[in-house]
């Protein structure tokens, strides 16, 4: 797998990924300093994008190799809220009740096969419920919360998208 990381002063932060497993995917993270909810430090900020674009990644290696994903995610709000640290130069704590505090994400998706577009909209991802159904990922693991929503949203529009 290999990973290229460039910086555009308008769009964001672009993250292209290949996978020769599956289907290439190429993540756009747009104007991410606006984005609702994203750590402060500029490396918890990169450390979660990384594990988004990796996710991503993950998930396309299961389309077939000849198609191309391309996503332009427009807003994060990640699960639970900040609280910030009590001492300079801790961590900020985050804080999960259940809540008004769910994950969501709003992105662009485009799927294309040999320069024809299959599939392509606008999605709002969110997961109200995120602390009352079973989640698959370990509790220590970053992101879990929205690695299971976008898991939800990936299996229902690509692996088996309504007919």
């Amino acid at each position: 797998m290999k990973f290229v990381f460039g910086i555009l002063m308008v769009a964001g932060l672009l993250l292209v990924a290949s996978n020769n497993a599956g289907a290439a995917v190429t993540v756009t993270f747009v104007k991410s300093d606006a984005y609702s909810d994203m750590p402060r430090s500029d490396r918890d900020k990169e450390q979660i994008l990384k594990l988004l674009l990796e996710h991503f990644t993950k998930l396309a290696a299961k389309l077939p190799s000849d198609q191309e994903l391309k996503i332009e995610i427009s807003d994060i709000d990640l699960a639970g809220r900040i609280e910030p640290a009590a001492l300079r130069g801790t961590q900020d704590l985050r804080i999960l009740r259940g809540q008004a505090d769910w994950p969501s994400m709003q992105l662009h998706y485009s799927l294309e096969s040999n320069g024809q577009t299959l599939q392509s909209g606008d999605d709002k991802l969110a997961d109200m419920t995120y602390l009352d159904h079973y989640n698959r990922y370990p509790s220590g693991e970053l992101l879990r919360y929205e690695k299971q929503m976008i898991d939800s949203w990936f299996q229902k529009k690509f692996i088996a998208p309504p007919k």
